[in-house]
């Protein structure tokens, strides 16, 4: 229950044994993943990405200097994602600086972003798929925006932050973008951003970079919590998020979100199960804890159903594409569903 290199003869004859029609496709030199020595497509759902396009938009305006330099997806990624075994790679546009913008500057920064999304999709045939990082602060907005991405481009969801200049957005003002989310049964990628609407300035700084470290998982893990007890996923019972991080604190903190409706005074709960259970059917989260024993935990917690790839690309965290595929802890079912099944049925990717 290996990943490894294969040479390309190799790698053809187990395929004829697989079976699917895509394992024909890798070429020679791309390291080829195998569990119990069967070939398994790795899709990875946390890829970032910048479109350079959308400078000429902000340009003279208080957001130009958010505009990433870096992160511009080029065959240096497809590369490293050969390298890595990765075949397909969902991108992302995040930071979600646009949030502050006005109605008719976040359409435009949007639309250049998802029309810099699908020629890179385009550019490399089978191995990109898109989410639609929408204007959140204006929710009907982002709905529209979702649905053209999603109908028009062929995206395959979206990607929001954790919360909206502050606000989190489980109140009723943003239920049409959740309600298209559910309409259109497509995922949402939630990826924070340092929780910098819950800690004062400074709080996090320096260290090894604890904005980072200590501000990203606080952030969803709170966003998760909102989600379920501001009522949400209730409201919206087919919507399924998907948290970046390995869903941050929440799922290791577990029993305390469970005890907290049952023994707080003055709980205001709008929940109608218990945080497990949605752990286990709406919220999804990424691999990115990175331990074997991170991800046993997140599958006992949640059920590997619930646990999906991600390698934060380009920027260097440990891969857990190995850790996986070698776990003892995990049945090949399992290795093979969160390596990239559970991902492709989410996205609906074709074979």
């Amino acid at each position: 229950m290996t990943a490894d290199r294969t040479t390309r003869r190799a790698f053809l004859g187990g395929a004829l044994a697989a079976g699917p029609s895509w394992a024909w496709a890798a070429p020679a030199g791309r390291k080829i993943v195998t569990v119990a020595g069967r070939r398994v497509r790795v899709i990875d759902i946390h890829g970032h990405c910048a479109v350079p396009e959308v400078e000429p938009v902000v340009a003279g305006t208080p957001l130009a200097q958010k505009v990433a330099a870096s992160n511009v997806f080029g065959p240096a990624r497809i590369a490293e994602m050969d390298r890595r075994g990765i075949d397909l790679q969902v991108l992302t546009v995040n930071v979600y600086w646009w949030y502050a913008a006005d109605q008719a500057l976040a359409e435009r920064i949007v639309a250049v972003h998802d029309q810099g999304l699908a020629g890179l999709i385009a550019a490399y045939p089978g191995r990109l798929a898109a989410l639609s990082s929408v204007a959140l602060q204006f929710p009907e907005l982002a709905a529209r925006q979702l649905e053209h991405a999603v109908r028009g481009l062929g995206f395959r969801g979206a990607s929001i932050g954790g919360h909206v200049k502050g606000e989190s957005p489980t109140s009723a003002r943003y239920d049409p973008f959740w309600a298209k989310c559910q309409e259109l049964d497509v995922p949402v990628f939630m990826h924070p951003d340092n929780a910098v609407s819950l800690v004062r300035d400074g709080a996090l700084a320096g260290g090894p970079n604890l904005d980072n470290i200590v501000g990203n998982p606080l952030e969803t893990s709170v966003f998760l919590a909102r989600m379920i007890f501001d009522g949400v996923l209730d409201r919206f019972p087919r919507l399924k998020i998907c948290a970046a991080h390995g869903g941050g604190f929440f799922p290791s903190y577990l029993g305390r979100f469970e005890a907290a409706c049952a023994y707080r005074p003055g709980a205001v709960c709008r929940n109608s199960k218990p945080p497990s259970a949605y752990l286990k059917d709406q919220i999804l989260v990424d691999s990115m804890v990175f331990s074997e024993e991170g991800i046993r935990h997140l599958v006992a917690e949640m059920g590997a159903g619930q646990v999906v790839y991600g390698s934060d690309l380009p920027f260097p965290w440990p891969d857990t594409i190995d850790t996986i595929a070698n776990a003892r802890a995990f049945t090949p079912a399992q290795k093979t569903a969160m390596l990239g099944g559970n991902l492709a049925r989410l996205l609906k990717l074709p074979a």
